[in-house]
């Protein structure tokens, strides 16, 4: 039955194919956290190579892609809708427009390396073993794409289907778009009809799966100074988060955990942890100080800059606060999330002059001027991520240098207690494999952890808990081969698949004319 599968998705009507493409997608979607099946997006991937090859024409190669996009981020991105059940009576009617709408959009980055990979392989034949290749080439040229192109949004990577086996560790070498080139690779070779191929594959496989195996047997060097950590996790539910009614049982959580005995060397509170802006409650933020004292406190907050005419520009901010309370450093978030934290072309669509839309574009947060480290005494240097930060690998370089340790805070309770949550920190652990840096990781309802350089989380507290995470910062290791070469020797292979697969399709175009 297997020998013939390919044969019978061949010859799928598209509506068939549409719906196969769609389920394909799904599958994949297992691979990612919280399932995290690697083998799922292996074994669907063929079928997929299988509708491109029946594709009649890149029109039809598209929809099989985009049709493949759209179970995917419509299953793997679920947790779209949870910021619209926040305050459902307002806002819950959008949630699955906003599903439709992510994944639609997010689908058309699968889309059209399907077009292309289908306008140029061969009418009359399989696909084979360049014509995976083409695909895997185009398709990771595509997500790198969607990692950058507007503000960029690269969630849910094939790449990150590894995080709980050692091919993950493979990310110090090649960062997240090589393995996700590999993966594709791998996936679709499965397809090409070639035992040569999938031996090749099995061999990689195991290839990757023994290097990760021995770098994770590998000892974390010893920090040359001790240093104590504590993640302070209020799990504050977002509908209650900022209810006066509720403001003071929060502050007060945050003050208890805090100092809580015996007290750390620093104390890490969550993105926008209390609810007044840096320097409006001196007393409150002297109070937090006194509670981490003799430690540091590291505390997320928003904060605002003034301007001449009475408005001021808002920033979502990292503060570290002295012992009288007052901020001894600031890092102010730069990548922010569109249509959350501001509106895109917010000029243009207020000039439309629709009255629906047009207050919406007031407010919002200014972007900072960029990643920069925070080096205070007491404490190792560290760079800072806010939220979504995390998610972006490009985004770790610092003009200072490198970092000791990374710091991430965040607001996790907008994703619900469903998949978001699980693909953030996943994330994040990635960011540590790569950057060969410990990261500690303090959010509001979880999961706050603390994450070696292997990205192995060495303590946390689970999702929906109040609570802290005390645990002592790992040593870092070496900068990673990553950190060295970037994503440039992807780019040169991507490009070099894509040259070799042409020059493969027109010699063997020319040899089926001289016949």
């Amino acid at each position: 039955m297997l020998r013939h599968l390919p044969r019978q998705v061949a010859t799928a009507g598209l509506g068939r194919s549409l719906l196969l493409a769609l389920g394909t997608g799904a599958v994949m979607a297992l691979g990612q956290p919280p399932v995290s099946w690697p083998f799922a997006v292996l074994l669907a991937l063929p079928v997929l190579l299988w509708l491109l090859e029946a594709a009649p024409g890149p029109g039809r190669g598209f929809l099989v892609g985009w049709g493949a996009g759209v179970g995917y981020f419509g299953a793997g991105m679920f947790w779209i809708v949870e910021p619209f059940l926040v305050q459902p009576e307002i806002f819950g009617w959008l949630a699955p427009i906003a599903l439709v709408a992510t994944a639609a959009g997010f689908a058309l980055f699968w889309g059209l390396p399907f077009a292309v990979a289908r306008a140029l392989l061969p009418r009359d034949a399989r696909a084979g073993v360049a014509g995976a290749l083409l695909l895997a080439a185009v398709w990771t040229a595509s997500e790198f794409a969607r990692g950058h192109v507007l503000t960029g949004f690269p969630w849910a990577l094939q790449a990150y289907a590894w995080v709980e086996t050692p091919v993950m560790q493979t990310l110090a070498l090649g960062g997240p778009y090589f393995l996700t080139l590999a993966t594709f690779a791998a996936g679709l070779l499965l397809g090409a009809g070639s035992r040569r191929a999938v031996a090749i594959v099995a061999i990689l496989l195991v290839a990757g799966w023994g290097w990760g195996a021995w770098r994770l047997a590998q000892p974390v060097p010893p920090r040359a100074q001790a240093l104590s950590v504590r993640l302070v996790q209020p799990n504050a539910p977002q509908a209650e988060k900022w209810l006066p009614e509720k403001e003071q049982e929060f502050i007060a959580r945050h003050l208890a955990l805090t100092a809580a005995e015996p007290r750390a060397d620093v104390t890490i509170w969550s993105e926008t942890a209390v609810p007044f802006a840096l320097g409006y409650a001196p007393e409150l933020q002297a109070e937090a100080a006194a509670a981490a004292a003799p430690g540091q406190l590291i505390l997320g907050i928003t904060r605002a800059e003034p301007e001449s005419d009475g408005s001021a520009h808002w920033f979502n901010s990292l503060a570290v606060l002295g012992q009288d309370g007052a901020p001894v450093a600031i890092y102010d978030k730069h990548h922010l999330v569109p249509f959350g934290e501001y509106i895109p072309f917010a000029a243009f669509v207020a000039a439309l002059g629709i009255p629906s839309i047009e207050p919406l574009t007031r407010g919002g947060f200014t972007p900072g001027p960029g990643p920069h480290l925070v080096d205070v005494p007491g404490l190792p240097r560290f760079l800072p991520l806010i939220c979504y930060e995390a998610i972006f690998p490009g985004s770790l370089t610092a003009p200072e240098g490198r970092a000791d340790w990374l710091v991430q805070v965040t607001n996790d309770a907008w994703f619900g207690e469903a998949s978001g949550p699980y693909q953030h920190i996943a994330q994040a652990r990635a960011r540590a494999i790569e950057q060969g840096l410990p990261l500690a990781r303090a959010a509001n309802t979880g999961i706050s952890a603390m994450i070696d350089p292997h990205g192995r989380i060495v303590a946390s507290l689970g999702l929906g808990e109040s609570g802290v995470v005390d645990t002592m910062l790992p040593g870092a290791l070496q900068p990673t081969m990553y950190v060295i070469v970037g994503d440039y020797p992807l780019i040169v292979l991507v490009v070099g698949i894509f040259g070799l697969t042409l020059l493969i399709f027109n010699c063997g175009l020319f040899l089926r004319r001289q016949r």
